[in-house]
């Protein structure tokens, strides 16, 4: 992984009871990247899901598209103490890509194009939690911000909301990804705070 991106800054927090504790308010989308930004085309793009027992579920960019789509408005919360309330995606939901997937697994590595992974518990991607989100702003989503696709858990700290995804791998043990190796939280509720170890 290569040196982080500009952004990593905090301000004052406003009142406000959208904002988690430590958070403040922000009208932009700050880019923040643990390493250089992968270029990926839809062409080359695939989103795979693979169990514990090795078993491959995958799709292409035409097989993710003909998904059902899902239009959702959420609130976003950085642990670097940056909020951006009621931001717009579209993508398909966790719920319909496990339809098919059969696992006694509790945990998820996520994946990305570029080297990051996040952990992730299964149940915080079931249940309308979670999405692989392709457009922001009815816009399709921009490198910076992840595209053409990146996992988003919206009710965790936003490093848990992979850029540039491009898999989910089941785990029987939680593992931690990336950030959570260098001395992040292993869940990352921003409603407590779960910001580091």
């Amino acid at each position: 992984m290569g040196i982080v991106s500009p952004g990593f800054f905090g301000r004052g927090r406003r009142d406000d009871p959208a904002l988690p504790p430590g958070q403040h308010l922000t009208e932009g989308f700050p880019v923040l990247s643990a390493g250089p930004t992968p270029r990926i085309t839809p062409d080359e793009w695939e989103f795979t899901i693979t169990t514990e027992t090795g078993q491959v579920h995958r799709w292409s960019w035409a097989e993710f598209l003909a998904l059902p789509q899902d239009d959702v408005s959420q609130d976003i919360h950085c642990v670097t103490s940056w909020s951006k309330l009621g931001t717009s995606w579209r993508g398909v939901s966790l719920d319909t890509l496990f339809e098919s997937v059969e696992s006694d697994c509790e945990f998820t590595m996520a994946h990305s194009y570029g080297g990051y992974t996040t952990n992730v518990p299964l149940d915080d991607l079931l249940g309308g939690k979670a999405w692989i989100a392709h457009e922001f702003d009815g816009e399709p989503l921009e490198p910076e911000h992840g595209g053409p696709a990146r996992l988003l858990v919206p009710h965790l700290y936003f490093w848990k909301s992979a850029k540039w995804v491009r898999g989910l791998e089941l785990l029987r043990q939680d593992e931690p990804g990336f950030w959570e190796s260098n001395g992040y939280h292993m869940y990352g509720d921003p409603w407590r705070e779960e910001r580091y170890w």
